[in-house]
């Protein structure tokens, strides 16, 4: 068993590799003066098991790419099991056709993945489940609610607390993490006008005098995390903290969650954020490494990844 760094988020590559307690593969990753990508293996690793480590996160097209290029290098070397651990997949917002004639982009990711040549995937909180079945090799997909659970009995005072779901579609998530801490769940009814906006048009479930807990698996530009929070302390609510797997954080979403009235918002370091957030009060980063390294552990002794989360 061996584990390849991609270049996309090297101290989560670190981490993996020391709670493995593995050194990670000695290779060659840059760029020429036009920009393509090249990947050289400088040590021997035919009929290994290897782990390469890459989330396609921004810039997505290079990390993709990159991530490619890494896998292919690994079959043409003679590895026996490639798998391709991605803690942030990038296109999954585009899982399906929301208006005619667009492309299924999460499919055609998947597509190239598996052609390159990986044997398995191994990801953090797809945003959609059912981008399991565009591979045709195996998946799995890990939870980060264990961990934000474990945050929360910690750091919040547990009287008066509610799970919220900032959307429809995160009510499974959020019920997941209501059960491990055994709270009640509230529900936002929102709407998207356009790509990127969001609009909150009810709250299901009372939050009075509550302090509320929303998770999430992505934070893009942060409007709805920021609006959710804003509509929440309207309805009565006390603190409002939010849990989110994937930070993705374009624009001026760090300045947007700094000027609002978020308590404190947790991410874990699927995407490597570090420089972003260095000056950042209200954002902290709680590690995904152990979960993901134990996953890798029992991948390659063939024994029950789905037992993590029971």
């Amino acid at each position: 068993m061996k584990v390849l760094a991609g270049t996309s988020n090297p101290k989560l590559c670190k981490d993996i590799a020391k709670n493995l307690k593995l050194k990670l593969v000695n290779t060659n990753i840059k760029r020429f003066a036009d920009d393509e990508i090249y990947v050289e293996i400088n040590e021997n690793i035919r009929g290994n098991t290897i782990f390469v480590v890459q989330s396609t996160s921004n810039p997505a097209n290079d990390n993709l790419m990159e991530l490619l290029i890494c896998i292919d290098a690994l079959k043409r070397s003679s590895a026996k099991n490639i798998t391709a651990v991605i803690p942030y997949f990038g296109y999954a917002r585009q899982d399906r056709k929301v208006v005619p004639r667009t492309a299924i982009s999460a499919k055609l990711v998947a597509d190239l993945i598996t052609n390159a040549g990986a044997n398995r995937i191994l990801s953090v909180d797809l945003h959609a489940g059912q981008i399991q079945g565009f591979f045709n090799i195996p998946v799995d997909n890990l939870f980060a609610t264990p961990i934000f659970a474990r945050h929360i009995k910690k750091k919040i005072n547990s009287n008066n607390l509610i799970c919220v779901a900032p959307d429809v579609g995160g009510v499974e998530r959020t019920r997941a993490l209501s059960r491990r801490i055994n709270t009640s769940i509230a529900i936002i009814d929102k709407r998207r006008p356009s790509p990127g906006k969001s609009e909150v048009m009810n709250i299901v479930g009372s939050v009075k005098n509550k302090n509320c807990v929303i998770i999430d698996d992505i934070i893009d530009s942060g409007g709805t995390i920021v609006n959710a929070t804003k509509a929440l302390k309207e309805k009565g609510a006390k603190d409002v903290y939010v849990y989110i797997t994937h930070a993705v954080l374009s624009g001026q979403a760090v300045d947007n969650i700094e000027k609002s009235q978020i308590k404190k918002l947790i991410t874990t370091d699927t995407i490597d954020n570090l420089k972003k957030i260095k000056n950042s009060k209200k954002i902290e980063i709680i590690s995904i490494a152990p979960i993901i390294s134990e996953a890798m552990k029992r991948i390659s002794n063939s024994t029950s990844v789905s037992s993590l989360f029971k």
